[in-house]
């Protein structure tokens, strides 16, 4: 397995309420985890957020040891970190209406199995001759566009596409999307915050990947595009090549 893993603050904003987490190894009884998270709120709520969200996954998933099916364990530590951050939330009034978007993975390398939990807007894609999203948005804009109300490349620019509507710890319970994806030896995971896909295109994401040397090369790349064409937001981004490397 090859992993890289990076994380800026952008060229806007002064504190990165972005976060991540990468473990090759065993975390509890799943094989391997991958997170990234884009927290939201006032002051440094949503540095707050995402930090003890995905701390908080971690932890309980550490200790949930009876379990052995994944994602009745990735449910379990969402559903506590949700319970966990919303408490925060309404205990402290500098962390009133605070939350995270979160998207976590794991690999299951022998069964060629992965397996992605999301809430909010962070995306993980697949990267192969073609970048295919896996991840759906649970945002304002994404449900225009289902609605028909406007077209893909209009929700890019639309003034409301920051408006999510399903995160961690906003309410006393969340709903979590799941995904299990079959996975080949050439592809690679792309997991990362909207600081870079509200930047880049994914066909613009796709040939950076591509024309890169490494998954280090890509993912600097990455971030360095994202801030070239404005970098309004945190950028955060994880690669994984679970089976060591491409064989172009």
């Amino acid at each position: 397995m090859k992993l890289f893993s990076i994380t800026d603050v952008g060229k806007k904003r002064e504190l990165n309420e972005d976060y991540i987490y990468t473990s090759e190894r065993p975390v509890g009884n799943l094989p391997n985890l991958f997170m990234v998270a884009d927290g939201m709120g006032g002051h440094n709520a949503g540095d707050y957020a995402s930090k003890h969200a995905v701390e908080k996954v971690v932890e309980v998933i550490e200790n949930y040891t009876q379990e052995t099916d994944s994602e009745n364990i990735l449910q379990k530590a969402i559903d506590d970190a949700n319970t966990y951050i919303n408490k925060m939330a309404k205990s402290d009034s500098h962390l009133k209406g605070m939350g995270t978007t979160l998207v976590a993975v794991t690999v299951d390398i022998e069964e060629n199995h992965v397996l992605v939990a999301n809430v909010g807007d962070s995306r993980m894609y697949i990267i192969n001759d073609f970048i295919t999203q896996i991840t759906k948005d649970h945002s304002l804009v994404e449900e225009m566009v289902d609605m028909g109300g406007i077209d893909r490349e209009a929700a890019r620019m639309h003034p409301d596409k920051n408006i999510i509507t399903r995160a961690v710890g906003v309410k006393e319970y969340v709903l979590v999307d799941f995904f299990d994806i079959t996975i080949s030896e050439k592809e690679m995971l792309l997991l990362c915050t909207d600081g870079l896909t509200n930047m880049l295109k994914d066909n613009e994401i796709h040939r950076i990947i591509r024309e890169s040397a490494d998954i280090e090369e890509a993912g600097r790349r990455l971030i360095e595009a994202a801030n070239a064409n404005g970098g309004r937001d945190n950028i955060a981004v994880v690669l994984v090549e679970p089976f060591g490397g491409r064989n172009d």
